[in-house]
């Protein structure tokens, strides 16, 4: 698990904290280096169980974003148990996934995902969960 700051938020401003979750490094690396350049302050695991023990401690979460392909439990796993945990549904959850498989987006969606991207992330991707999610 790694946390950095993401660089300094403005004068009387919070700093939003990202969860992303992946099993691969290299997402993980990846998704922390665009999120952090938009100023966010990120902290990494490789797991859903991870993911659901650093809730229990970190209690500044704004977002979650989470792979969907994961050994032991999948994104949509976690999604549902955050979704179905009356202390962090308000959390929103993003989704990823490199398989574009329109039955999976909608099934994410429907369990309450705030969107579902396609990786690799890119900048524009970033920009819209800023406008789109955390606002």
């Amino acid at each position: 698990m790694s946390s950095e700051r993401g660089g300094a938020a403005g004068e009387g401003q919070r700093e939003l904290h990202v969860l992303a979750v992946d099993d691969s490094s290299v997402d993980r690396a990846l998704v922390a280096h665009l999120l952090r350049s938009s100023k966010f302050r990120v902290t990494t695991v490789d797991s859903g169980k991870r993911a659901l023990d650093l809730l229990g401690m970190e209690r500044n979460v704004s977002m979650i974003i989470t792979d969907y392909w994961m050994p032991e439990m999948t994104g949509l796993e976690l999604l549902k148990k955050i979704k179905g945990s009356s202390e962090f549904k308000a959390i929103p959850v993003v989704i990823m996934s490199s398989e574009n498989v329109p039955n999976r987006i909608r099934t994410c969606l429907e369990e309450g995902a705030e969107d579902f991207l396609l990786k690799p992330l890119q900048p524009s991707d970033v920009s819209r969960l800023c406008s789109r999610v955390l606002r």
